[in-house]
C-alpha cells in the first residue's frame, strides 16, 4: 500500500476487478484495528447509491476471491461486521506501523534499509474516490501519516551510516524532498555536504532552501544558524552534526511568563486545531474551542512547554498536516483530533451523541503515543465538552510524562540534562522503595545542578523527603524541615507552578498545619483544575481528619482525571479511610483491597488494609495483609499507623479497635 495497491501471492501478483471502491475496501479493511460495520463502509464509501449494502456485498465476494484460500477466510463476517485476517501476510503499512510502534532507534541499518524499501510511492497511490469527502479524509490523513514515518525511516537510516558516505546523503536528500520545511533535515544534509568538503553543494542548497522558507512566510532562522556552526567548525570536526546541535526554533509557549525562545531540553507540544465534523453545520465552532481549552489547560499544568494557539491555528489554515506542522514548529509532540456530532444522524455518530476522537503523535518517529475515542449522549453539550477535555489534557500529559521517564531510563546517567534527570529521577520515585527513593533525590540534586531554576525538580526533591519522613526512612523531623525547605524553593522559582503547592501542601501537611495545607493544595488545582495529584492530596488530608466526604469527592476526581497515575494506590487507600471515618467500613475494605493490589503499593498501604478489613469483620483477610506488611515492618503496631497519618480521636479510636481485632494493638 506504500505506492499503487498490488497483492502478490508467492511473488506472482493476483489480479483484482477494476473497481476502485474495492481496492479501497481491502486497504481501509487492512488497516483498521478492529472489524468494520457495514454501515460504517458503506457510509465511507458510497455516496447515496441505489443498493450500497449490495455494492458491498459484491466488493466482499470479489475479495473473497482474491484473498481466501482453501482452508482459509481471509474475509471474515460475524454478524453486521467485517475484517480481514492477514496475520501471516506481509503488509508494508502494517511493517511501518509496528516498527514505529517499537522505536526505530531499536533498529539496525540493514532493518532500516528494508523499511525504507517499503516506500515506493504515496500511500495508495492514485486511489482518490471522486465525491467520498470521508474515504478521501482518511486517506489524506493516512499519507501524512505514512509520510511523516518515511522521514523518519531516512532520519535513522542517515544517522546510522558514515558519516558523509553516498548512501547517508541519498537518504539525507529524500528525507528532505519529503519534508521541505523540516528545519532537521536541511541542517543534517547541510552537514553531510560540508562533511565531504562540497561546501559550494552546500551552500547552493541552503539559498534555494531560504528561498522555500520565504515564500511560505517562514522563519529560516535556524538553519541560518545551524549553517554557521557548521561552516565555522574546524575540518577534523566535519561529521553531520547530531540532532541535539539542531537549533530549535523560538516556541511559543501558552503561559504570561514565556518571552521567546526557550531552551531546547524540555519535552514540548503543539495542539494542532482539532476538525469539526458537524454533518449538518450547527456544531458552532465546538473543534476551535475545545482546542483553545486543551492548549490552556495544558499550559496551566506546567509540565512542559506548549506552542501558542496562534502558531498552530495559522498553520492550520494553510492545511498544513500535523505532523508536518510539529516538524516545522520543532516541538517532540503533536496532538490532533476530530469531533463529529451531536446533532447528525450520521452511522459514526448515532443521532444525539458526541464522538471526539484524538490521538498524540511523537513528532520524530511518527509514533502514535496515545489514541482515544470519547463518545457521550451531550444532554448538556458544554458540561459534556469540558469533561472529555479534562480526559484529554490529563492523559496527554500522563503520556509524555511516561515517554520521557522511559527514554531517560535508557541514557547513560552522566549524559542526562537538567529535563532528562528529573525524568529519571520521577522512574525511581514512584518505585516507592528506600533505595528508589534515594535514587530518585540524586537525580532531582542532577537536575537543579545542571539547572538552578528547574522548579518542578524541587517540588520531586520535597517529595522525596516527604516519603522518608512518612515511610520513617529517615528522621522525621529532620526530613519534614528538608521536606518544606525543598519546597519553598519550588514556590520561590515559580509561584504559578501547581506542583510546587502541592509539594508545599504536602510539606504543612508532615508539620501538622492541617489549615495551612489546605489552602496550599487548594492553590494548586485552582492553578490547574486538571492537576491529578493535587486533587489526590486534598483527598489525603481531608481523608484523615478533614471532612469525609469532600475526600471521597477529591479521591473520585484525581482517578478520573489520572486512571493509571503511579499514586493510584494513594487515590485509593485515602477514599478506604474517608469510609472509615463514615462509620462505612465494608465500603472501606473494598477500596483498601483495590489500594493494596496496585503493584507499587507500599507497606503502609498494607496496613490500610488490614485495618479496614478488621473493622469490616473481615478478619482472615486481615490477617494475611498484617503478615504481608510485617514482612517489611516486622514491629509495625497500631501506634506506628496512627503515629503515621494525622487522625482525629475518633477515627484513632476507631483504628486501633480494629488493630486489636488482628494482633496490631
Amino acid at each position: 500500500m506504500l505506492g499503487p495497491l498490488t497483492i502478490s501471492r508467492d511473488g506472482v501478483p493476483v489480479v483484482l476487478p477494476a473497481s476502485r471502491k474495492l481496492r479501497a475496501l481491502l486497504a481501509y479493511l487492512a488497516l483498521a484495528p478492529h472489524p468494520v460495520g457495514r454501515g460504517r463502509l458503506c457510509d465511507l464509501l458510497w455516496d447515496v447509491p441505489n443498493d450500497p449494502r449490495g455494492e458491498l456485498r459484491w466488493c466482499l465476494s470479489k475479495l473473497r476471491g482474491a484473498l481466501d484460500e482453501p482452508g482459509r477466510r481471509r474475509v471474515s463476517t460475524q454478524g453486521d461486521t467485517v475484517a480481514l485476517d492477514l496475520g501471516d501476510c506481509l503488509v508494508d503499512a502494517l511493517e511501518v506501523t509496528s516498527a514505529a510502534a517499537q522505536g526505530l532507534g531499536t533498529f539496525d541499518v540493514e532493518r532500516l534499509r528494508v523499511l525504507a524499501g517499503l516506500f515506493t510511492g504515496d500511500f495508495l497511490d492514485g486511489l482518490e474516490l471522486e465525491r467520498n469527502p470521508h474515504f478521501n479524509s482518511w486517506l489524506i490523513a493516512q499519507r501524512h501519516r505514512f509520510g511523516s514515518c518515511h522521514a523518519a525511516v531516512l532520519e535513522q537510516l542517515a544517522g546510522s551510516l558514515p558519516a558523509g558516505c553516498d548512501e547517508a546523503i541519498g537518504h539525507l536528500q529524500r528525507w528532505v524532498e519529503l519534508a521541505p520545511f523540516d528545519e532537521r533535515a536541511h541542517a543534517a544534509l547541510l552537514a553531510g555536504l560540508a562533511g565531504r568538503g562540497e561546501i559550494g553543494a552546500a551552500e547552493q542548497h541552503l539559498a534555494a532552501a531560504a528561498r522555500l522558507f520565504q515564500s511560505e512566510d517562514l522563519d529560516f532562522g535556524a538553519v541560518n544558524a545551524a549553517w554557521r556552526a557548521i561552516r565555522d567548525r574546524p575540518p577534523a570536526a566535519s561529521p553531520p552534526m547530531p540532532r541535539a546541535l539542531v537549533p530549535a526554533g523560538p516556541r511559543l509557549v501558552a503561559t504570561p511568563l514565556d518571552a521567546g525562545p526557550v531552551e531546547p531540553n524540555h519535552a514540548s507540544l503543539a495542539v494542532m486545531p482539532f476538525v469539526e465534523e458537524i454533518s449538518d453545520g450547527t456544531g458552532g465552532g465546538l473543534a476551535d474551542g475545545l482546542t483553545h481549552d486543551i492548549i490552556t489547560r495544558l499550559a496551566k499544568l506546567r509540565d512542559f512547554f506548549v506552542i501558542a494557539r496562534g502558531s498552530v491555528f495559522a498553520l492550520a489554515e494553510k492545511n498544513i498536516a500535523p505532523e508536518d506542522a510539529g516538524r516545522r514548529l520543532n516541538v517532540d509532540y503533536v496532538a490532533t483530533g476530530t469531533v463529529r456530532g451531536p446533532t447528525g444522524g450520521t452511522v459514526r455518530s448515532p443521532t444525539g451523541r458526541l464522538i471526539v476522537s484524538v490521538e498524540l503523535i511523537e513528532v520524530r518517529t511518527a509514533r502514535i503515543v496515545w489514541a482515544e475515542t470519547f463518545e457521550r449522549r451531550p444532554d448538556d453539550i458544554f458540561a459534556v465538552l469540558d469533561d472529555i477535555c479534562d480526559s484529554i489534557v490529563s492523559s496527554i500529559s500522563a503520556e509524555i510524562e511516561t515517554v520521557e521517564r522511559n527514554r531517560a531510563m535508557l541514557k547513560a546517567p552522566n549524559s542526562l540534562n537538567a529535563w532528562e534527570a528529573y525524568h529519571r529521577g520521577l522512574w525511581h520515585m514512584y518505585r516507592f522503595t528506600q533505595t528508589e527513593n534515594e535514587q530518585a533525590r540524586h537525580f532531582f540534586d542532577m537536575a537543579l545542578r545542571l539547572d538552578p531554576t528547574f522548579a518542578r525538580a524541587y517540588a520531586g526533591l520535597s517529595f522525596t523527603h516527604w516519603q522518608n519522613a512518612f515511610q520513617r526512612w529517615g528522621d522525621r523531623d529532620r526530613e519534614s524541615a528538608l521536606a518544606f525547605e525543598s519546597a519553598g524553593h519550588s514556590l520561590l522559582l515559580d509561584d504559578h507552578n501547581p506542583a510546587a503547592h502541592w509539594a508545599m501542601g504536602r510539606a504543612l501537611w508532615l508539620r501538622g498545619e492541617q489549615d495551612g495545607s489546605l489552602l496550599e493544595l487548594e492553590r494548586a488545582v485552582d492553578l490547574s483544575p486538571n492537576f491529578a495529584l493535587g486533587h489526590y492530596a486534598l483527598s489525603f488530608v481531608h481523608s484523615q481528619s478533614g471532612d469525609p466526604q469532600a475526600a471521597i469527592g477529591s479521591s473520585d476526581h484525581s482517578r478520573h482525571l489520572s486512571p493509571f497515575d503511579p499514586l493510584l494506590f494513594g487515590m485509593l487507600g485515602a477514599r478506604a479511610m474517608a469510609h472509615v471515618r463514615l462509620g462505612q467500613f465494608e465500603e472501606a475494605a473494598e477500596w483498601a483491597l483495590k489500594a493494596a493490589a496496585r503493584p507499587n503499593a507500599h507497606a503502609i498501604i498494607l496496613a490500610i488494609a488490614a485495618h479496614c478489613l478488621a473493622l469490616a469483620g473481615r478478619l482472615d483477610e486481615a490477617r494475611g495483609y498484617a503478615a504481608a506488611m510485617r514482612k517489611t515492618l516486622p514491629h509495625y503496631s497500631s501506634d506506628d499507623f496512627i503515629g503515621t497519618f494525622r487522625f482525629g480521636p475518633d477515627a484513632a479510636a476507631l483504628f486501633r479497635q480494629g488493630a486489636r481485632r488482628i494482633g496490631l494493638g
